[in-house]
């Protein structure tokens, strides 16, 4: 079956764009030029991903993101405008993956897609584990196999970001892991500078839902200028 991708954009020439690209790479795509065409998609078919440009008329991506993530955790791609730094945050905060740049190579957000559609589907392949997918850690019980995390009994939603992020930290617990080295075992390609802040808008994110404070973390600590880890 071939995954569904949803492409909101209501410049139409880049919409049209992202369209003919991703179809020739054999995905079904369901484009949209406003936010309630998007929200009516949503509502109607099982996606896989979703791009949404934040600007649109009458609404913003970031509303539809939102929208989303009351329900899915398939991964979100946001376009953004040049220097909107804040929009970038914004968009990461209320549960988007990854964002692009405008103007942005059309191969280069195929490469992204490629690279969140892997990691979603797998779900945390290359990075060894128990035989039955299970990882227990001080009352948090991950399910590698069933993407279900349980704090203390009780279950947790997150999104597949967040998902990694933690898996990742838990098998290597006792290590800091690098910003650089989270973000390259999550996306797997070469886009991370040292002014990205992705990894660490997750990480504050994550923690909101694990109910800590970068104060006062009982599972992800803070090790400046080097990385995060948790504590065997």
């Amino acid at each position: 079956m071939r995954e569904r991708i949803l492409v909101v954009d209501d410049e139409r020439e880049i919409a049209d764009l992202v369209e003919l690209y991703l179809q020739n790479e054999n995905y079904d795509v369901f484009k949209c030029y406003t936010a309630q065409e998007a929200l009516e998609h949503i509502g109607k078919h099982d996606l896989d991903l979703a791009i949404l440009d934040i600007m649109l008329p009458g609404s913003s991506g970031l509303v539809i993101c939102q929208k989303i993530r009351e329900e899915h955790n398939y991964p979100i791609i946001m376009l953004t405008a040049k220097d909107a730094e804040t929009d970038k945050i914004t968009g990461l905060t209320l549960g988007a993956d990854d964002y692009i740049t405008k103007p942005f190579r059309p191969l280069e957000l195929v490469a992204r897609v490629k690279a969140q559609l892997r990691r979603y589907k797998r779900y945390g392949g290359g990075i060894p584990k128990g035989d039955d997918g299970i990882i227990v850690h001080s009352g948090l019980i991950i399910n590698v196999n069933t993407r279900e995390v349980l704090l203390n009994e009780k279950p947790i939603s997150l999104t597949p970001t967040e998902f990694s992020i933690l898996r990742i930290l838990c098998e290597h617990k006792g290590n800091v892991v690098s910003s650089e080295k989270l973000f390259h075992g999550i996306w797997g390609d070469e886009y991370y500078t040292k002014s990205n802040n992705t990894i660490t808008v997750h990480v504050r994110h994550l923690r909101e839902k694990l109910g800590e404070t970068p104060d006062n973390p009982k599972y992800i600590k803070t090790v400046w200028g080097v990385g995060y880890k948790i504590e065997k």
